[in-house]
């Protein structure tokens, strides 16, 4: 179920979304942020060729309680650097922790390889970018496909990029009372899978079609640009959660990588998903962990295969969305 504008405005999950879009250069980036206050999150790597940034403070034993916004970003490990415009933004503003000299604003970021093939590998998100995205995050109407950090990603290079599909950024929402939504950047290297289990997106098949990434990858190996196969994601929740619990929902979470993407979370990926909720929220009981877990999962489920329904393609790749 894709959020509409009622689900999200009404869902409370205390965060605002926006983008900066670099179309010539093929990225971007997407800033998730705090619309008031600060939120709690963790996060778990389910990759294992991740770069991240203040991921250890998410760290169920790290003494950091808050965060003030999570960057999405493409540019691979150059485009960490633009969470310095998010820390820009909440600074003229005095969002952060608080020291006796002003603020610190804690910003976790995770990235995405969009260095090619599409745009220019000189191009990289910048502070500026992030700065501009946090001008334009608002807390409904969130834009879908080839924006932000999905702008540049591909899907489907089991045969190498010329046979890749465009992949993007996606939007689910899943629960009643209490909810989820997820935010998806999905660049992976082999096939989407929708809820019927049928491939819409992935390698395309010399032969045509799309090929099953993991039955022709396991018989033939796979064309693999290591770092260059990720997926990252955000799930948010309007419930209350400590850290812990917030770990636990991003590990759960990451089982809509496994349902949906073929392969994933492998030693080339940087599969990263994190967990928040506004740290004003009261904490929930703990029977409703459980139901958190069914509904951050769902809503990522969702966020992914909507990343490759609504995106556009561009330079010989196609995407679905045209």
């Amino acid at each position: 179920m894709n959020p509409n504008d009622a689900d999200i405005a009404g869902g409370g999950f205390g965060i605002a979304v926006g983008h900066a879009s670099d179309p010539a250069g093929a990225t971007g980036c997407t800033v998730v942020m705090a619309a008031t206050g600060s939120l709690r999150a963790s996060a778990f790597a389910f990759g294992r060729a991740t770069a991240t940034r203040e991921f250890a403070l998410l760290d169920p034993v790290a003494s950091n309680d808050r965060v003030d916004a999570i960057l999405l970003t493409g540019g691979s490990a150059y485009g960490l650097d633009a969470a310095a415009g998010v820390m820009r933004w909440m600074e003229e503003r005095n969002r952060g922790y608080a020291i006796a000299y002003g603020v610190v604003p804690i910003v976790p970021a995770a990235v995405v390889f969009d260095l090619a093939p599409l745009g220019k590998f000189s191009s990289r998100p910048t502070p500026d970018m992030a700065y501009a995205a946090c001008e334009s995050a608002t807390a409904s109407g969130w834009a879908e496909g080839s924006v932000g950090a999905g702008t540049g990603c591909t899907v489907g290079k089991l045969y190498g990029p010329a046979h890749a599909m465009k992949g993007g950024l996606g939007v689910g929402f899943a629960g009643k009372g209490l909810a989820a939504t997820a935010i998806a950047v999905v660049n992976a290297v082999g096939h989407i899978r929708d809820r019927d289990g049928r491939i819409i997106a992935g390698p395309r098949d010399p032969r045509g079609g799309i090929a099953d990434s993991e039955q022709v990858g396991m018989a033939r190996g796979l064309f693999v640009d290591p770092g260059a196969n990720t997926t990252i994601a955000v799930v948010a929740l309007n419930c209350g959660f400590s850290k812990v619990d917030l770990n636990r929902i991003a590990r759960a979470a990451s089982a809509a990588l496994a349902r949906r993407i073929g392969p994933s979370g492998t030693s080339y990926d940087g599969d990263v998903v994190f967990a928040a909720c506004p740290s004003e929220a009261p904490l929930a009981a703990p029977a409703d962990l459980v139901r958190a877990e069914m509904a951050a999962t769902a809503a990522l489920e969702d966020a992914i295969v909507r990343a490759v329904q609504q995106a556009r393609g561009r330079d010989g790749v196609p995407g679905l969305a045209d």
